[in-house]
């Protein structure tokens, strides 16, 4: 089998196409959580569709993260990634990506991201990198990390993109997330939004919006 960096779970569709390659999304999870933290929300979501969920590469507190944080500039609210370790992470998923579309047959035109916290910051940085890898990303509670916020790649323009924030989210503010639409939208990016009820998770209200946006882009 084709090498995989990162340690995953993969979940094929119920009616999966012979020998046609299929659709797929890669799901990575937040600090301190793990490959199986996501899998219900993956599961949600519509269509016929692989679902890769990956380990990042660094145990923490019983779980994993991609991640240490820099918070030179102040507390948890205002942390940035260690850039050493986001660097690693981003190309172990890469290359988890990869490896994954060869050894699973999937379609790499087809391609979506799912991200929560430090996976939802991966997630639009890999967008940011490359936006013709993915055909759609959906990010949660997360920021966009100051090492890629002045980027303005071609190919973002009209991407799918969603981005959600919790209300009460003392975790990473809502103003943060905002900020992270704001240039998502200036460089050109299809961006859906929403505010939702609570703090640094996924409740029903938000988890509805999603799989109504991921059904309005993969139709």
């Amino acid at each position: 089998m084709t090498d995989i960096p990162l340690e995953h779970v993969h979940v094929a569709p119920d009616d999966e196409a012979d020998g046609e390659p299929a659709p797929a999304v890669f799901v990575l999870h937040g600090r301190g959580a793990d490959e199986e933290d996501l899998l219900p929300v993956a599961a949600e979501l519509p269509g016929d569709r692989h679902v890769v969920s990956l380990r990042a590469p660094d145990p923490l507190q019983g779980g994993y993260t991609w991640y240490e944080l820099d918070l030179s500039a102040g507390g948890l609210e205002s942390s940035q990634p260690d850039s050493e370790d986001f660097r690693r992470s981003l190309d172990l998923i890469v290359e988890s990506v990869e490896g994954a579309v060869d050894a699973y047959g999937l379609d790499a035109d087809r391609i979506g991201l799912l991200g929560f916290s430090q996976g939802a910051i991966t997630s639009l940085s890999l967008l940011l990198e490359a936006p013709d890898r993915y055909a759609w990303v959906v990010a949660l509670h997360g920021y966009l990390a100051e090492s890629h916020a002045d980027l303005d790649p071609a190919g973002i323009e009209g991407k799918p993109v969603f981005v959600g924030a919790g209300a009460g989210d003392r975790v990473i503010p809502e103003s943060r997330t905002q900020a992270a639409v704001e240039r998502l939208e200036a460089v050109g990016a299809d961006v859906a939004h929403g505010s939702f009820p609570g703090g640094h998770g996924i409740g029903p209200q938000e988890l509805e919006a999603v799989v109504e946006f991921v059904g309005s882009r993969t139709a």
